[in-house]
């Protein structure tokens, strides 16, 4: 079983994450992981703090010699501004954690909620943690099941199919196609005439103090069908993957295929119909279910689209109320982004992969990954063989 936790906060020492079950033998290089951490931090509309930050990974155990040995994985993330805040977040009691207290909540992060949850008086020890800092251990090890999922013939791609009022022409989803329409773009979008709508709105939010949201695509290749599981409801693959985007920050909607569109249609235009040809075995001719029916993969590519909302930390701050003195106030402004949208999307990756990635563990085993892949093989040849 593939588990994994994460730890750190925004402006702690280092974001840590800790990975088990991955199998022994599989190459993993440090400068794999870093560009996926470099998509994360690029985009238009990008705040201050990537201009700071350069993520790379260090491993402290699990790898000997570019290969992980079976045992847990540790990945630990620098934070380079630790110097302007090692003060601040000291966790001695002799630090200077009485400066940069927050008492202003801003709506729409966890501020007042985690403040009431865990009695904080300060909500930095809430915005610290509940940050989207956090997504870069996610990345990095949603990295590493990524490298696993290349050695079984599965590749994830992403796309912003909108921004703010903008949104992109569907395009192809053929998995070169697509990689090649979205090289250059400075947003991950596959559309460069609505990808230049998108960066004037993105300019415009910019002008007013204001952000954008948008939508996300996820496209999982080569995947075949049996991966998950309709026994019992959290073994359901679709609400694995569900949750996994849910849980990114500021995502408020995920969809898998049709996903809210199909309650407006009628069922004949929903189901995706079954044929079967000696040279592919059982296929569809349309792919509406987003590659998963019943909790279980069918063997078509997974697709899942994400809506995430405008970041609610704005530099024309909203209406609040001071935790402490009641009193009201305009909410407090950290560093922000103006649209993360195609971060978010590159999150999306990495969380897709952890969990498809989980699910060919699940089904096939193996200490090592020599042993994963004859059980893979194994089970691809029985699938042509039906």
């Amino acid at each position: 079983m593939l588990r994994y936790l994460t730890a750190g906060e925004s402006h702690g020492a280092v974001l840590t994450a800790i990975i088990e079950g991955m199998p022994a033998g599989l190459s993993l290089a440090g400068d794999y992981i870093n560009r996926q951490l470099a998509r994360r931090q690029g985009g238009y509309g990008r705040g201050a703090r990537m201009k700071i930050e350069s993520d790379t990974v260090r491993f402290l155990s699990g790898v000997r010699g570019g290969l992980t040995l079976g045992s847990p994985i540790t990945l630990q993330v620098e934070n380079r501004d630790w110097d302007n805040w090692s003060g601040v977040m000291s966790p001695e009691p002799d630090g200077r954690v009485g400066e940069r207290v927050v008492t202003r909540p801003r709506p729409g992060h966890a501020d007042l909620a985690g403040a009431m949850k865990y009695r904080h008086g300060d909500i930095r020890n809430v915005l610290e943690r509940s940050s989207a800092r956090e997504t870069a251990a996610r990345v990095a090890v949603g990295s590493v099941a990524r490298r696993l999922l290349e050695e079984l013939g599965i590749k994830i791609v992403g796309r912003v199919v909108r921004i703010g009022s903008t949104e992109a022409v569907a395009g192809s989803f053929d998995m070169e196609e697509l990689a090649a329409e979205m090289a250059g773009s400075q947003l991950q979008c596959a559309d460069p005439d609505a990808e230049q709508r998108m960066i004037a709105e993105i300019d415009q939010a910019r002008k007013a103090g204001d952000t954008l949201g948008g939508i996300f695509e996820i496209n999982a290749y080569g995947v075949p069908a049996g991966l998950g599981s309709y026994a019992q409801w959290d073994r359901k693959l679709d609400g694995r993957l569900a949750a996994a985007v849910m849980s990114i920050q500021a995502v408020k909607g995920v969809e898998i295929g049709l996903g809210f569109a199909a309650a407006g249609q009628a069922g004949s235009l929903v189901q995706d119909e079954i044929f079967y040809g000696q040279d592919r075995g059982f296929y569809r001719m349309t792919n509406r279910a987003g590659g998963i029916e019943g909790g279980v993969t069918n063997g078509e590519v997974v697709v899942l689209r994400a809506a995430m909302k405008p970041i609610p930390t704005l530099y024309r701050p909203l209406r609040s109320v001071d935790l402490i003195t009641k009193e009201p106030v305009e909410a407090s402004v950290e560093r922000s982004d103006i649209c993360a949208v195609p971060a978010a999307c590159v999150i999306g990756e990495a969380v897709v992969a952890w969990e498809i990635a989980a699910a060919c563990v699940e089904k096939c085993g193996g200490d090592s990954l020599a042993e994963l892949k004859d059980n893979w093989h194994n089970y691809l040849l029985y699938q042509r063989q039906v």
